[in-house]
């Protein structure tokens, strides 16, 4: 601020999962590289605190093996947007999320450009660049923006996180997941051509699926944490945790009960959502739910809406709560993602 020197900011969402983060990474990388601005300086911010990296355990795995230290990267509690908006020095492009949070909401007037593939929720000021398309990974269509620029931009650790983002989100590229689309396919595809000492896509995928299920080292708050979105109406806050493990062994959990509730109760969050998911030998997800709230009219709301849900239908099966503030679900529909459930959710609050 000091210097009056333009910040453009590339800021995935909150849960800053390895989409976020890579395509945050990737694209700041390339617009650095290739933007005639020459005294602005371009900055990824990881939209967490540096405190919950640990939490993002695939994430740490590719950063790590693609040799890009933790030290590199810049977190949330580390740089001061609101003072850089206020300043009249911030660019801000979202990558894999379009609408601020509510917090941020003085920060929307900074925003310049969005990618993500989510359907639009919002829309946006006739100056901002939009790409909303509906592909498996938002890292697909950073990297479909990195091939239409100049010629070698694209370095191999780059290449080697896109590819890697890829696998990942759309389960090695699968139909049976229900995620990967052609565009996912053709730029997997173009990466390995460009880059033919990429690794083989099995064991991208297996390292990185291994690593994200990793949940032994985690105690229950930051199992909630490690994959969290908010939502949030004028009364509210409900919390949608993504748990990698099976309904059953989250349940069997010691203290899940008191955990859940002082983890709601620190955060002021009137219920928590648990959608777990795990995977069989031929990557065919499993998913199952847990509605928790000692708020009984919430709890009740929020079931109603999940077991009558039509776009999509969930085809929950109710299964047996050890907790009358629990409610369980098997959820029969298994290509309804979290992303296709929180609008049902939203809908709800």
């Amino acid at each position: 601020v000091r210097r009056h020197r333009e910040i453009h900011v590339v800021m995935g969402n909150e849960a800053c999962d390895l989409d976020s983060t890579v395509s945050a990474l990737a694209l700041a990388f390339f617009l650095a590289k290739t933007s005639p601005a020459p005294k602005t300086a371009f900055i990824p911010v990881l939209n967490i605190p540096r405190a919950d990296f640990a939490l993002r355990t695939e994430t740490t795995f590719l950063l790590r093996e693609q040799g890009i230290p933790a030290t590199s990267l810049i977190f949330r509690d580390e740089i001061d947007l609101g003072g850089l908006h206020r300043a009249g020095l911030l660019s801000l492009t979202l990558v894999d999320h379009h609408v601020l949070p509510g917090a941020d909401a003085a920060l929307e007037e900074a925003v310049v450009e969005v990618l993500d593939h989510r359907p639009l929720e919002r829309d946006r000021a006739p100056g901002c660049q939009v790409t909303a398309e509906p592909v498996g990974s938002c890292a697909t269509l950073v990297t479909e923006r990195i091939a239409q620029g100049p010629p070698g931009v694209l370095d191999r650790p780059t290449a080697a996180l896109l590819h890697g983002t890829i696998l990942l989100d759309c389960v090695n590229l699968s139909p049976a997941a229900g995620k990967v689309t052609p565009r996912d396919v053709a730029c997997v595809s173009l990466l390995e051509e460009r880059f033919p000492e990429l690794p083989a896509r099995d064991a991208v995928f297996e390292a990185l699926q291994a690593a994200k299920f990793d949940v032994s080292g985690l105690m229950t708050e930051q199992m909630l944490r490690k994959d969290l979105k908010v939502l949030s109406s004028d009364e509210l806050a409900l919390a949608v945790s993504a748990i990698y493990v099976d309904l059953e062994t989250f349940l069997r959990w010691p203290g899940l009960l008191q955990d859940l509730d002082a983890f709601c109760q620190a955060r002021g969050y009137a219920g928590l959502v648990a959608m777990t998911i795990s995977f069989n030998e031929r990557n065919e997800p499993s998913r199952q739910l847990a509605v928790y709230s000692r708020r009984e009219t919430l709890r009740s709301a929020v079931c109603r809406a999940l077991e009558e849900a039509t776009a999509p239908s969930l085809h929950l099966q109710p299964l047996l709560s050890p907790w009358p503030c629990v409610g369980t679900y098997a959820q029969g529909n298994a290509l309804a993602s979290r992303k296709k459930v929180l609008p049902i959710l939203r809908a709800a609050l």
